[in-house]
């Protein structure tokens, strides 16, 4: 069971997987559906009993994890854990909380279902590899996004020198969220540069934020790259169901389990 539900190598857990995905797929699917007052109206009967079928085969899925661990407390009280929770508690709760004044509450703790597709992440076997591409250039990004914080702050102080109140740019702050909209090409227009100068410095911004936008993702391919070069071993523990241990590890480095 532990191999079939934590090891996304073997052939019967990549099925598992797969089957997770499209179950945790059609539930978030349903529950946007059901928040939809037309289909509500027309088809909330079939939504509901979809709804408790996904809760079932999710509350098994829940009870095989804790089962199939070692701890299964180290589980429930991990991220996952608590997801894996959230995403059929409140179909249960429906249910306990009776009476009619209630329903508003019931329909918001409906939308807590949406957390179910945070389980996606459990089940592609990249998302570790981005994380730690992620976790070992966060200091080069916080450097570049230190970096494009002081030009904006710059050109938006020129910008507000230059155009003035009578052109919309009534104040420093509101000149520096022209030039972050202006940088990230995304240009809303609401304000804009009506001197030529003004308009010649936020060309130069425009193609500036072209080369920017390039910056992060190379940042973060070549951390990729390296992660993938060093890549870890898949290898889940078979108390505790954590991942990431080195291709050589003979213990668990979380719960010093043997694998």
């Amino acid at each position: 069971m532990h191999e079939v539900i934590f090891e996304a190598d073997t052939s019967a857990g990549k099925c598992f997987d797969i089957l997770l995905i499209v179950s945790i797929i059609g539930s978030v699917i349903a529950v946007m559906l059901d928040s939809v007052h037309s289909i509500h109206q027309q088809y909330g009967a079939i939504l509901y009993q979809v709804e408790w079928f996904f809760t079932i085969l999710f509350s098994v899925e829940y009870v095989a994890r804790i089962i199939s661990v070692g701890r299964p407390v180290r589980y429930m009280t991990s991220f996952f854990g608590i997801v894996d929770l959230l995403a059929i508690l409140p179909t249960y709760l429906s249910v306990l909380i009776p009476g009619s004044q209630y329903l508003l509450v019931i329909r918001v703790l409906r939308v807590l279902r949406i957390f179910r597709v945070l389980k996606l992440a459990l089940y592609i076997s990249e998302a570790r590899l981005l994380r730690q591409a992620l976790r070992a250039s966060k200091h080069k990004i916080i450097v570049f996004l230190f970096a494009v914080m002081t030009i904006v702050i710059i050109m938006g102080s020129i910008m507000y020198l230059v155009e003035g109140e009578r052109h919309g740019f009534t104040s420093i702050p509101r000149s520096i969220y022209w030039a972050i909209v202006t940088l990230t090409t995304v240009g809303y227009g609401d304000i804009s540069p009506q001197t030529n100068f003004g308009q010649a410095l936020a060309a130069m911004i425009m193609i500036l934020g072209y080369g920017i936008i390039a910056v992060p993702t190379g940042i973060v391919t070549v951390e990729l790259s390296r992660a993938q070069i060093r890549r870890q071993s898949e290898r889940a523990c078979p108390e505790c169901g954590r991942h990431d241990h080195d291709s050589d590890a003979v213990h668990c480095k979380y719960c010093g389990a043997k694998l």
